[in-house]
């Protein structure tokens, strides 16, 4: 059915009717084919939707009435709901929205679900749906009364407000689709037009590449971030159609056409706060880096031996959650920010040639909060290993050691202070300024990173690579990047000692160059590396000698220590 015809002319009244009311909520009559007698909100018995009348044939009906109607604009024909909502709140929310108002409100009149579709006041009787609907049907369109898991709406938007944000632009800036209401607040009517379905789900402008969310939302660092533009040869921004579909609720096909609902959604989204699309952090992650559109799998790699637990740890990670001593727990955005994170440089991805990784902090990693070395809060990190001191160094919860040490130190920032008498150069070089046993291109001037050591052990770069980089999970207890074997009587060899052995020359350790017990320690009493090193640092002693007391145990005269 076009726009002509008995219904069309009617229709055409009605908008006529209204603009002569200055009722400027009706916008102009849409081409045919895009507006609401070709729609789902057309419920008279001729609409295309599976929702409609039984006999009914008018079609503004349902909402407008000229006589009889409610004292509100437009001409409203419908009885609200008089239910009590509850709206959209989240601990970083500048303001909480209180109950809908204006359009909002009609709107929610069919879409909360407590108002029968055909109950209007200019008839004495509601009208009759096909299959005896009452109530808008179970479904994405049918929000309920609970609103606290759908975009926030009847808020005022003003200019104060954008600036508490930070990332929402001055309302000054809607002079497009996208509009306040008379009130200067956000509507339901600011993202829908309930006339014109000409981009879908009755969007007032497409959403492709999310034009519609950022008409308002201006998130820090998104315009070169890897979700928007996907690009950098991450490898992989469109579904092979493996399942699960990576994107259910839209019609996009493609990272980059998905943009911000890659991970929310506006209504009836997993989770109330910040509106993600499953109730787990990691699922929306999962979503993309499954294998399936992003080709590296990350999902996998949290099923191996050693892990961060970002599966085992419950609830989710807060913006505004304390940096260092936050509910324990682990998810991907503790580590990431999705909005910012990007590839600057091949080395973003794949250990260098040269072997050694910047110590700073990666595009994949842009835009994280993190710890320095002096223990101040910092945001962003300029340095890996500020992230990682997040929840290695000063938090209270961090776990035991590992193992058992005559000087105990779990706090990896205290470990590798550079006051210390020992330490692995991770935030500055070395002390020690002879290390024979180096191999090529390490050197005492180098600076080495976390993931030096703690990494996938298959990942690109790695010895058995390829697979995607980072301390995701790994075959080798705690996370590393290769085998490395912690308690003694194992015997020697180079698959036993492979971490120790990526930078430090097996021939020249076994050859007794830097310590002529070295051989008779490792070989022939099968004595494990970290049986005497300590592989972070050490307070007092240099060399890292800091001994596991499982197995070294002080002398008759009470003495443990190590003579050169």
């Amino acid at each position: 059915m076009g726009n002509g015809g008995p219904s069309g002319l009617r229709l055409r009244l009605c908008l006529v009717l209204s603009a002569l009311m200055g009722l400027s909520i009706l916008p102009p009559l849409p081409a045919s084919g895009v507006g609401i007698v070709s729609s789902r909100h057309n419920l008279s018995a001729g609409g295309p939707g599976s929702v409609k009348a039984g006999t009914e044939t008018e079609i503004c009906i349902f909402c407008h009435t000229p006589h009889y109607g409610a004292s509100v604009a437009p001409l409203w024909n419908r009885y609200s709901s008089g239910a009590t909502y509850i709206p959209y709140g989240s601990s970083t929310a500048i303001s909480r929205p209180g109950q809908p108002t204006g359009a909002s409100k009609l709107c929610l009149s069919c879409h909360d679900g407590t108002v029968a579709l055909g109950s209007i006041r200019s008839r004495g009787a509601p009208i009759p749906m096909q299959g005896g609907i009452g109530v808008i049907p179970p479904g994405a369109t049918r929000l309920g009364t609970d609103l606290s898991d759908d975009h926030p709406v009847s808020f005022t938007y003003d200019a104060g407000l954008a600036a508490a944000n930070g990332q929402l632009y001055n309302p000054s800036t809607l002079t497009g689709r996208v509009r306040l209401d008379e009130n200067g607040e956000l509507q339901c009517t600011s993202c829908h037009d309930p006339h014109n379905d000409q981009y879908g789900k009755f969007r007032v402008m497409s959403n492709s590449a999310s034009a519609l969310c950022t008409t308002c939302h201006n998130k820090t660092y998104w315009s070169a971030g890897i979700h928007k533009t996907a690009s950098g040869g991450h490898g992989g921004s469109t579904w092979n159609g493996q399942p699960p579909d990576p994107w259910p609720h839209t019609e996009e096909t493609t990272i980059v056409g998905n943009g911000c609902e890659n991970c929310h959604t506006p209504h009836n989204a997993g989770t109330g706060q910040r509106l993600l699309n499953f109730p787990g952090n990691e699922q929306n992650c999962y979503s993309c880096h499954n294998g399936n559109v992003v080709l590296r799998n990350i999902q996998a790699e949290f099923n191996k031996v050693s892990v961060h637990p970002v599966s085992t740890t419950s609830g989710l990670h807060d913006p505004s959650e304390d940096l260092v001593n936050p509910p324990r727990h682990v998810t991907c955005v503790d580590c990431h920010n999705p909005h910012a994170a990007r590839i600057n440089h091949c080395t973003d991805c794949h250990v260098p040639a040269h072997g050694i990784e910047s110590i700073t902090a990666s595009g994949l990693l842009k835009g994280v909060r993190g710890v320095n070395a002096s223990g101040t809060a910092v945001d962003p990190i300029t340095y890996q290993y500020e992230l990682c001191f997040r929840c290695h160094a000063d938090s209270v919860n961090r776990g035991p050691a590992r193992v058992p040490r005559q000087f105990v130190q779990t706090n990896t920032r205290l470990a590798f202070a550079t006051s210390n008498a020992s330490y692995h150069p991770v935030i500055t070089t070395g002390k020690n300024p002879v290390v024979p046993s180096l191999i090529s291109p390490y050197t005492t001037a180098a600076q080495i990173t976390c993931t030096a050591c703690h990494s996938n052990n298959r990942g690109v770069g790695g010895h058995v690579g390829p697979g995607p980089t980072g301390p995701h999970g790994s075959d080798y207890v705690p996370l590393l990047e290769r085998r490395q074997e912690l308690t003694d009587f194992q015997g020697e060899s180079s698959a036993v000692y492979a971490l120790c052995y990526k930078c430090h020359s097996r021939t020249s350790i076994l050859s007794d160059v830097s310590f002529t017990r070295h051989n008779l320690h490792v070989v022939t009493r099968t004595t494990a590396c970290t049986t005497c090193h300590d592989p972070h640092g050490v307070t007092t002693v240099p060399r890292l000698i800091n001994f596991n007391t499982t197995y070294v145990t002080a002398s008759s005269g009470g003495q443990l220590r190590f003579d050169a």
